[in-house]
């Protein structure tokens, strides 16, 4: 409080505080601004210590875990909504998400197709093979046979008569044996045999796979990959492959190829059509 003197024939006043006074609105001006109240979930570790500034008020160190987890919510977007399951078909009850994503566990199959397939395919003994060939030659010889017998005394009239034409005229002359005449002759047995190796073996290969010797002796003709019988162009260019052989004088070698071939037994025209003749 203010306190007034009077001395002399002077008026004056000295205005003087108390030194509490002085210090106390020095503390006031010089106090510390309060401490921010700590947000929900955060207690101060311990108070200011004596002597020390009161607005230090220590909180506990944010765990790491705490701390990486705010930093990769903050710098990642919202997490990607779930992928939906496709809609079932019409008609179709709609299977659960947990059920699609189910793995069913590997069985092996009941009856191994392969193996099945090497226990049917067995190739069939050389002499089978060798008889049902020799039947369907005799068939085919006979049948060749009787369609040129009319035409061997036609043939041989024509011959005889140039023969006869070149040494009445007294030259020297080659006489052909075929010409126009036994040519045209030749052409007919072929033809017929021909038409009848269509219809005694092609057809019937591509039918049922056996020929009348082949089933005699119990051989049929497969396709090696699927095991079938063969179509009608397979069975015409095994049979042709046989023919043409036959004709070049090679149809020996062809034949006695299936003696060392290993595992299906082929000769050269089975080989040419991917067939093998198998024993049921």
């Amino acid at each position: 409080m203010p306190e007034a003197r009077a001395g002399g024939g002077e008026r004056g006043v000295v205005v003087s505080r108390r030194p509490e006074a002085a210090a106390g609105g020095q503390d006031a001006g010089n106090a510390p601004a309060p401490a921010p109240r700590p947000a929900a979930g955060q207690v101060p570790a311990q108070q200011a210590a004596p002597g020390g500034s009161r607005d230090e008020v220590r909180y506990p160190p944010t765990p790491w875990a705490q701390q990486i987890h705010e930093l990769a919510t903050s710098h990642t977007g919202p997490a990607p909504a779930a992928p939906l399951s496709p809609a079932p078909a019409a008609g179709l009850p709609s299977v659960p998400a947990a059920e699609q994503d189910a793995v069913v566990p590997w069985r092996p199959p009941a009856a191994d197709p392969f193996a099945q397939i090497q226990r049917q395919a067995r190739p069939a003994g050389l002499g089978r093979r060798l008889a049902a060939r020799l039947v369907d030659l005799v068939a085919t010889l006979a049948v060749g046979g009787a369609v040129a017998y009319p035409f061997v005394d036609r043939a041989a009239d024509h011959i005889d008569a140039k023969v006869d034409a070149v040494e009445q005229a007294g030259v020297t002359k080659q006489v052909w044996l075929i010409d126009g005449t036994t040519g045209g002759y030749l052409a007919v047995v072929l033809g017929t045999l021909l038409l009848f190796a269509l219809l005694y073996e092609v057809l019937p290969t591509a039918r049922w796979g056996r020929t009348p010797g082949k089933k005699l002796f119990g051989v049929t003709v497969l396709d090696v990959e699927r095991q079938e019988v063969p179509g009608f162009g397979t069975a015409l260019s095994r049979w042709l492959v046989y023919g043409v052989l036959g004709v070049l004088a090679v149809g020996v070698v062809n034949v006695a190829w299936c003696v060392f071939d290993r595992p299906w037994r082929q000769c050269w025209h089975d080989k040419a059509a991917r067939t093998f003749v198998a024993r049921p």
